[in-house]
This record gives structure tokens, C-alpha cells and sequence, in this order.
């Protein structure tokens, strides 16, 4: 029953049922059959089909729910019985926003210091993306705005807030202040993340509240991209004070406050609210408390 949950779970996250069975690492005859002996178990039709997947039935969409959650449990229970039986052990799957991968590191290396029988594996997403991939069972925890729009159930943990910083090459537009305005920022040859990250949504309306329109000539889902193009000389950007910190900016680029008004965004780790936790979130949850008290983290 469990091994078909997972699988329904699968289905249900990819909606397709040749990726879902590539994710589950079996074929898709196998996986066919054993959503079609979970119906006969449940008495329901559980997907509605055709020549290709095409939605889960009501009774499908409750099963989801309680398919994530029996999943969730037995995945805890196996973690803890491995843990009491060997210490903690494993692998954290997370996935970040953007502008959050730099601090990462704040997090992982501690951590794994402390146990040194996990591993991770880290990738970049979007605040919807990240939030998705938590109640699908994708990933074990994310890192993303806590404020700003709706989370859903979720445990978090305030990290640090966002403070934005105008970052421009010396010599260009506005290189020679001390600080600059919002209005003022929306006046220059801007290169931003893309329309579906929360950081521009959070940027366009900071903007708009000042009277400005955000006209990026170029967009990018990575901040090493947009970096890069500020480097030459063309762009400047608006980026997280951490963010820009971590670059290391050589002396020809400028990271300038940008005020009126001085804005400032939460973020922090999220994790699927249930109890108990798994060993692993757990003790992830622990590590980021711990981290948010460190003198050097404020």
C-alpha cells in the first residue's frame, strides 16, 4: 500500500505517467497496474484517463491528501528507527529561492559538521515552485519569503531580512551616491530576475508604490547572470544586501541603499508542519535556530 501511494503520489506531482514512472524507477506498465490495484483496494477511480493523463477524479484529490500524509509517516518512522539503530544518517533534499543560495552555506557546512553521515542536495526554485515541492514530498525543506504572500501549513524559521541595494559599476548612473530613492532606481537600465520570483514581484511593487515602472532590458532567473551583466557596465541591478556581499565585489562595483522607503523582507526555512518530524528536518530545523543567533548572522 505504500510503495502505491508512492507512486500515486508521483503520478499526481508530474501528470504524466511516463515521467512519474521514470521518477519511481520502474516501467510505466508497472506503474499503471499498480495505481489500477489502489482503485480496486479503494473502491474509487482515482485518475481520469485517456490517451494521456488528464487530472485526478475528487475522490483522487482526497486520496492525495491522505497519501502524502501516510507517506510523510512512514518515512519518519524509517528515519527514526535508522537513526536510534546507526545515529543520524541520510540525505536532505532543499530548494531555494534565488536570492537565498549564497547563505546556504551558513547552514549546510555546520550541520553536516555535526553529522557528518548527511548529505544534500540544494536546488534553485521559485517561492511557488518551493512551496509545491514541500507538500508533494519533492524536497524536505525550502528556504523563501515568509511574509510577503500566503505559505500555506508550514513550519518556518525566520532566517534574516532582505535589505535591497542598488549594485552599479563605478562611472555609471548614480555610482557617485550614498544612497538613492526608489523612483530614482526606476529610471536606469535595469537587468532583474524574472517576472515568476517573488524578489520582482516584491521589487515591481516597491517600485510602483514610488511612482517608477520596472523596465528591465534583461531578465534572468540566476544572480550570477545578472551579476555578471552589471560588471560590464551596461546594467545595474537590485539585489538582497546578503547577496551582494557574498560576490565579493571588486573595487569598480558599487553596492549602494536604496531608501524612501527603506524596505526590508523575511526570509527563512520551511519545512511540512506535522509531528513528529523526521530525524533529519528535525535536527535542520535545530541547526537554523541556532544559526539565526549567532552574533555574526544578524
Amino acid at each position: 500500500m505504500i510503495d502505491k501511494l508512492e507512486f500515486f503520489i508521483a503520478v499526481a506531482t508530474e501528470k504524466h505517467f511516463g515521467r512519474a514512472a521514470q521518477e519511481c524507477g520502474i516501467s510505466q506498465p508497472s506503474l499503471s497496474a499498480a495505481i489500477r490495484q489502489l482503485e480496486d483496494q479503494l473502491g474509487v477511480i482515482l485518475v481520469q484517463r485517456g490517451s494521456r493523463f488528464q487530472g485526478l477524479t475528487p475522490e483522487g484529490q482526497r486520496v492525495l491528501e491522505w497519501a502524502r500524509r501516510i507517506v510523510g509517516d512512514a518515512r519518519t518512522m524509517r528515519q527514526e528507527m535508522r537513526a536510534a539503530r546507526a545515529g543520524l544518517a541520510g540525505h536532505i533534499r532543499i530548494a531555494a529561492i534565488p536570492t537565498a543560495l549564497s547563505m546556504l552555506p551558513q547552514l549546510t557546512a555546520p550541520f553536516q559538521e555535526r553529522h557528518p553521515d548527511v548529505t544534500f542536495s540544494i536546488v534553485s526554485r521559485n517561492s511557488l515552485q518551493v512551496l509545491s515541492m514541500i507538500e508533494n514530498l519533492e524536497i524536505d525543506a525550502g528556504i523563501t519569503y515568509l511574509e510577503n504572500e500566503p505559505l500555506g501549513r508550514v513550519t518556518s524559521v525566520p532566517l534574516y531580512a532582505e535589505q535591497y541595494n542598488l549594485i552599479t559599476a563605478a562611472g555609471s548612473p548614480l555610482s557617485d551616491r550614498e544612497s538613492v530613492t526608489w523612483k530614482e532606481v526606476g529610471d536606469i537600465r535595469l537587468c532583474l530576475l524574472t517576472a515568476d520570483m517573488q524578489n520582482r514581484r516584491i521589487i515591481n511593487q516597491l517600485l510602483a508604490e514610488a511612482g517608477a515602472t520596472a523596465r528591465p532590458t534583461l531578465e534572468s532567473n540566476s544572480m550570477i547572470v545578472l551579476f555578471s551583466h552589471v560588471r560590464t557596465g551596461r546594467w545595474a541591478s537590485i539585489m538582497p544586501r546578503n547577496v551582494a556581499k557574498s560576490f565579493g565585489f571588486p573595487s569598480e562595483i558599487r553596492m549602494i541603499p536604496i531608501v524612501e522607503p527603506q524596505a526590508h523582507h523575511v526570509v527563512g526555512l520551511v519545512a511540512t508542519h506535522r509531528e513528529p518530524f523526521t530525524p533529519l528536518v528535525s535536527a535542520l530545523l535545530h541547526e537554523a535556530r541556532i544559526l539565526v543567533d549567532r552574533p555574526e548572522f544578524q
